[in-house]
């Protein structure tokens, strides 16, 4: 392999760790309602799908957390997943989580997620979210 190759390759491992390590320290955040760390992680104009559909604007979905109004009890990723494209990347992973959404408490499960991320001004953000329930074989 050409020393082109494997310097590219290097370069292309090391931006696949810094977008994991953002997701993995965006997930704390959310968990621990560390707003101030999760707010610049995420792009102005995120969006959430949630896995029974509801869809969240970057405010709505970080509002919610900071009130309370949605709780990550638990959100336990498995191995992240990283496809890179220029700026951008799309990451996928499974994980096992326990939620509360107001009075309803949702107990753990596992669901896979899809992240797409941007590099702005230097920076990765995630901008679309989306999570989906796994469901057990019959």
């Amino acid at each position: 392999m050409s020393e082109y190759f494997k310097k590219h390759d290097t370069l292309h491992d090391d931006e696949s760790d810094a977008v994991r390590s953002i997701e993995r320290t965006r997930l704390s955040a959310l968990v621990e309602r560390n707003i101030e760390v999760a707010r610049p992680l995420h792009a102005a104009d995120f969006q959430l799908v949630t896995p029974v559909g509801m869809l969240f604007s970057k405010e709505q979905y970080l509002g919610a957390i900071a009130t309370g109004g949605l709780i990550y009890n638990a959100w336990d990723p498995k191995q992240i997943e990283v496809r890179l494209y220029e700026n951008t990347a799309v990451i996928r992973y499974q994980s096992s989580m326990e939620v509360t959404f107001g009075p309803h408490h949702i107990s753990r499960a596992e669901y896979w997620h899809t992240d797409l991320y941007e590099k702005r001004a230097g920076s990765w953000q995630v901008v679309w979210s989306q999570a989906t329930g796994i469901q057990a074989a019959a």
